[in-house]
């Protein structure tokens, strides 16, 4: 799960406030992300969460939901949701620690 595979400057735009907890009910939020080779991948917002103040997302490819996800940064910028890659070593593990704690936990 540690393959980004973004753009930087793509814009969540989803309109959701994501500094609190929500109802999964709301429609999917599918954005297009560009893999490492130029190639244009529908993901789908899955989850976000918290980690030392910063908000995450978890994305997953809609065709594909099996393979491996990507976590993004997401920050607001001009009142809208951007995301960005995790670049940095150290936040990227403890972004991968809390992920994992939060998937421990809801099994």
């Amino acid at each position: 799960m540690s393959d980004h595979k973004h753009e930087h400057g793509d814009a969540c735009g989803c309109g959701h406030d994501h500094d609190h907890e929500h109802d999964h009910d709301h429609e999917e939020f599918v954005l297009t992300l560009t893999d490492e080779h130029g190639k244009e991948v529908e993901m789908v917002l899955v989850e976000t969460f918290d980690v030392n103040e910063k908000l995450y997302a978890l994305l997953l490819e809609r065709e594909n939901p099996g393979a491996d996800g990507v976590i993004l940064r997401m920050e607001e910028e001009n009142e809208e949701m951007v995301l960005y890659n995790i670049e940095d070593e150290e936040e990227w593990n403890a972004v991968e620690a809390a992920y994992n704690e939060l998937v421990a936990a809801q099994e």
